[in-house]
């Protein structure tokens, strides 16, 4: 387990819907019977072919918690910190991660970073 998946604690904090899961899979939502959050992925029970077996890092539950704990960093430090985790978590399980998702993660953190500088650069002034 990553310090980047102990952060976000899916299967304890994530929301995951019936919705995302059909849209990832690319099914109907009626052909999905039960979603189980387990605690290293998540359990499909489909109609169609029986249980499918899901990483949370392919789901958009995954990227959107990741993205709220960029955007609440509150210093430099813990966004550098954050920032190697996710790029730690993404190297270990490559095949998981999607592009799209590590793309959309490191222009979040380059946001952050420069929203945090001029709040640094304020307090200098103020100081």
């Amino acid at each position: 387990m990553t310090a980047l998946f102990r952060r976000i604690q899916p299967s304890k904090k994530l929301r995951i819907t019936v919705r995302s899961i059909a849209q990832l899979l690319k099914i109907s939502q009626n052909q999905i019977k039960r979603v189980e959050s387990w605690a290293f992925v998540v359990f499909v029970h489909r109609r169609d072919r029986g249980g499918q077996f899901i990483s949370y890092r392919r789901l958009e539950e995954w990227q959107n918690a990741i993205a709220h704990h960029i955007q609440t960093c509150p210093t430099l430090g813990e966004l550098s910190q954050l920032k190697t985790s996710i790029q730690y978590d993404s190297r270990k399980f490559k095949k998981q991660s999607l592009q799209k998702t590590l793309d959309f993660l490191n222009q979040m953190c380059i946001e952050r970073q420069d929203e945090l500088n001029i709040w640094e650069s304020l307090n200098c002034i103020a100081s």
